[in-house]
């Protein structure tokens, strides 16, 4: 029978718009050292890497940062051609009862494999926050008798989900949101592989969008790429539907000049446009962040932004609600420059 070889994601030949594999799957880093942001954890898994004898660890971060990336590049590096036989990774979103862990995590750390010194089996638990109380009780006792031959690696959003014993038995190890440097350095890698025809504004769009979060970027920009090949500020915010920052921009420059009028016609453009009130809330405070403008009144917008997207949230979300913020926003700015 002939053999097929198997060549990896970052090995292929690139082809125009080669939409066939979802492009964070095919450039997901398969080494510790390729993996952007949070260099001072990345260094601690390389650390573990070589010395081996790694503890349970608890990887927490926000969405999209590299917390299930980097270990999957850590059990890697650590087992090498082992990785298949020593490694059980489950999602604890589906995977969350009390079975699984008497069941599959159970037989998998009764399971013999034959390892170096200083190696041992790990099994990965992705969004580990959702496993049920009774689940993580149950893995707590698994985590103690099999230790000498078993460690964990946890990944999860937050770590208040996460019951005291097994926080107390792991090092937690902290992932904070990408710059937008990075992801931008990243996007940019990823065009020139992909020969994808962009501007300048419309990668700055893809990083506005995504918000320190890698996989938001990539999905993006090969959402823009399968619909209109072409990367502006324009497509982009087309296929993420949000409000177009540079409206928004021109409305909050309305009620910084005290023109209610002006800035509530953009705002009831947007609105008829179909946008929720928490998309507007939203964007607006993004927008207001990045704004130029004297650091007192955008603190003081900011708060008045704030105390809008709370009685949003509690469930006033109409258009009357986002007129009365703009209407506040311009008593604000002419309370500020006449005092």
């Amino acid at each position: 029978m002939e053999t097929v070889k198997v060549v990896p994601p970052q090995q292929q030949q690139p082809t125009k718009n080669n939409l066939s594999v979802p492009w964070v799957e095919k450039h997901r880093p398969r080494e510790l050292k390729d993996i952007v942001g949070n260099e001072d954890t990345i260094e601690m898994l390389q650390h573990f890497a070589l010395k081996g004898n790694m503890p349970n660890v608890l990887l927490c971060g926000t969405p999209g940062i590299g917390k299930t990336t980097a270990i999957l590049c850590y059990a890697r590096t650590l087992l090498g051609g082992l990785y298949k036989e020593a490694v059980l990774e489950l999602n604890a979103s589906n995977d969350r009862g009390i079975d699984v862990v008497r069941n599959k995590i159970k037989n998998f750390a009764q399971k013999k494999v034959t390892l170096r010194e200083n190696q041992h089996k790990l099994i990965i638990l992705d969004e580990a926050d959702s496993m049920t109380d009774g689940a993580q009780q149950a893995l707590r006792r698994t985590m103690e008798l099999y230790s000498n031959t078993t460690r964990f690696a946890l990944a999860c959003n937050t770590s208040d989900k996460i019951i005291e014993p097994i926080q107390s038995r792991c090092a937690i190890l902290r992932f904070s949101s990408l710059s937008d440097a990075q992801i931008l350095a990243r996007v940019m890698q990823i065009c020139e592989f992909e020969k994808v025809k962009s501007t300048d504004d419309g990668l700055e769009a893809v990083v506005f969008t995504a918000q320190g979060d890698m996989r938001q970027a990539i999905n993006n920009l090969q959402s823009t790429v399968a619909g209109f090949e072409l990367v502006t500020s324009e497509n982009v915010f087309k296929v993420c539907d949000e409000p177009h920052p540079l409206m928004v921009k021109e409305m909050l420059d309305f009620c910084t000049k005290c023109e209610l009028n002006e800035a509530y016609k953009i705002l009831n453009h947007l609105w008829k446009l179909g946008y929720s009130s928490e998309d507007l809330i939203t964007s607006v405070f993004r927008v207001c962040k990045g704004q130029q403008m004297d650091e007192m009144l955008k603190l003081d917008f900011i708060k008045e932004i704030g105390f809008t997207h709370m009685r949003i949230c509690s469930g006033v979300s109409s258009l009357l609600q986002m007129t009365g913020m703009i209407s506040k926003l311009c008593t604000i700015s002419e309370q500020h420059y006449n005092s």
